[in-house]
């Protein structure tokens, strides 16, 4: 049965057993854990970490505005980005095995309609005060955030299905590294997040190489399925290197682990180049940014202790 018949049946024979509160909190809760689902949130050290890593190159880990970008970059903002391209892809995504689980959820079309009215309801009140209470610059690299994650996957532009523009428009997982400390007054860490944006531009190919079949099954042209796996491979490999480049002038602590990081999976991809060998190194590529920002982390833990920013 599927998650919202199962919701509704399960909600309905509960009301007219019992009716009351009690079974409108148990209801609302399986929809909340449904939500929290499908924006993935394994996947949200992407958007809470590099907004952490942003205020600590910004010196404002310890400002109260702090709060609201961080609690933005949780549910909100990954239920932006996932329920959306979980709506557009649900033709796509029955026929990938990976979904269904914490890699993404399986939603059918009914759910549709739920998942886009708590994305707006999550999302507008951050947008709202962050209008009244940010610079135009750090708005409008927000904005940018927003428009760029929405048409990642929902039409007209639907960069998903675009080679090349796939991977290109996820360099905006790093935007969060230009527009927090525009928030602040302070002038962005460019190394720092053009570093980002090329690391991301090669994770997103990366990570395709294993849905290459299945992609190409839907006619949808990713990087990865335009390239083949060894194509991919070398696209991959320039990226992640101008990443470690950018990172080194930064902090050289994570630009040593984003390289051997990167050059293990690399290597290990290179030994065989096929979405099944993609597959098997998926797990390893879900801990990269963990493994490489617990670096960030430790750092940012010791400035803390030490009394700095």
């Amino acid at each position: 049965m599927d998650p919202e018949g199962l919701l509704s049946a399960r909600y309905r024979a509960a009301l007219g057993n019992t009716g009351g509160a009690v079974i409108r909190d148990r209801y609302s809760g399986e929809v909340l854990l449904r939500l929290v689902l499908i924006s993935r949130p394994v996947l949200w050290v992407n958007t809470i970490g590099t907004t952490a890593v942003a205020l600590w190159l910004a010196g404002a880990l310890w400002e109260w505005e702090a709060i609201a970008l961080l609690l933005w970059a949780t549910l909100p903002f990954n239920l932006l980005i996932y329920g959306v391209n979980d709506i557009f892809d649900q033709e796509t995504d029955a026929l990938n095995s990976r979904k269904g689980g914490l890699e993404g959820a399986r939603i059918v079309s009914t759910e549709s309609r739920r998942i886009l009215a708590a994305v707006v309801l999550t999302n507008l009140p951050f947008v709202a005060y962050f209008f009244f209470t940010l610079p135009l610059d750090a708005l409008a690299w927000i904005l940018a955030y927003i428009v760029i994650f929405v048409q990642y996957s929902a039409p007209p532009l639907r960069f998903k299905a675009r080679s090349y523009l796939d991977a290109l428009s996820n360099a905006a997982y790093a935007f969060p590294l230009v527009f927090v400390p525009l928030a602040f007054g302070v002038a962005p860490v460019w190394a720092a997040a053009i570093g980002l944006m090329a690391w991301s531009v090669a994770k997103h190919t990366f990570d395709a190489v294993q849905d290459i079949d299945v992609d190409r099954e839907a006619g949808i042209i990713t990087t990865a399925v335009r390239l083949g796996p060894r194509l991919a491979l070398l696209w991959c490999t320039v990226w992640w290197s101008a990443s470690t480049i950018c990172f080194a002038f930064v902090n050289i602590p994570v630009a040593v682990a984003n390289a051997l990081i990167a050059g293990w999976l690399l290597l290990r991809l290179r030994r065989d180049p096929t979405p099944d060998g993609a597959r098997r190194l998926y797990r390893y590529s879900i801990a990269f940014p963990y493994a490489a920002g617990s670096v960030a982390g430790v750092q940012i833990v010791a400035a803390l202790l030490l009394g700095g920013s």
